[in-house]
This record gives structure tokens, C-alpha cells and sequence, in this order.
């Protein structure tokens, strides 16, 4: 665990940003290092206070299943929906690639 006066290392932050997919450039690994290990920080001071006799919680507000009833209503029909597309074959919109299989 990072203590108060620890310091992710460059290549820590370097790792966090490869899992995140984020490129950082030497400035920002030394700006987001000092960010994180601050936040690590706070985070490891929380840990000192005695949560012993406080018992777990996972809702707060007091509602319980606060959801609307399903309304069935009439769909769209398809030739409606598609017309006004320019590119359409089989009753879908055609549109060009947007996901590369090389990244």
C-alpha cells in the first residue's frame, strides 16, 4: 500500500495508463504520478478510521424499486423508419466501418 509520503513510480503510472489505453507523454506520467499517489493518500487515511461498529451499507436513499410499469405501444413501421436513410439494404441503414481490427 502507498503511504503518505510514498510516490508511484513512473513506470506504475506508465502501467495504470497502458491498462486505461491512455498514451501519456513524461510530463503527464510526472503530473498524473503526484495526482494518483495524493489520491492513494486521502484514500489510505480513510482507512484509519474505526468502521468496527458501523454496519454495511449498500443503498441510501430508502426507495425500492422505483421503476415505471412497461406501456405497450404500437411500433414504427419499418419503411417509415428507413426512408428517409440514403444507404439502406435488407431493412437496415448501411453505413461505412467504423472499427479497425489493427488497433
Amino acid at each position: 500500500m502507498i503511504g503518505p509520503m510514498d510516490k508511484l513510480t513512473p513506470e506504475q503510472v506508465k502501467n495504470i495508463a497502458k491498462l486505461a489505453k491512455l498514451e501519456l507523454n513524461d510530463i503527464e506520467v510526472k503530473k498524473f504520478g503526484k495526482q494518483l499517489s495524493e489520491t492513494i493518500s486521502y484514500v489510505d487515511k480513510l482507512n484509519e478510521i474505526d468502521t468496527s461498529n458501523i454496519d454495511p451499507t449498500n443503498q441510501v436513499s430508502g426507495l425500492k424499486n422505483v421503476f415505471r410499469e412497461d406501456i405497450i405501444k404500437p411500433s414504427l413501421d419499418l419503411s417509415d423508419v428507413i426512408s428517409p436513410g440514403n444507404h439502406t439494404t435488407g431493412g437496415y441503414f448501411k453505413v461505412k466501418l467504423i472499427l479497425n481490427k489493427n488497433k
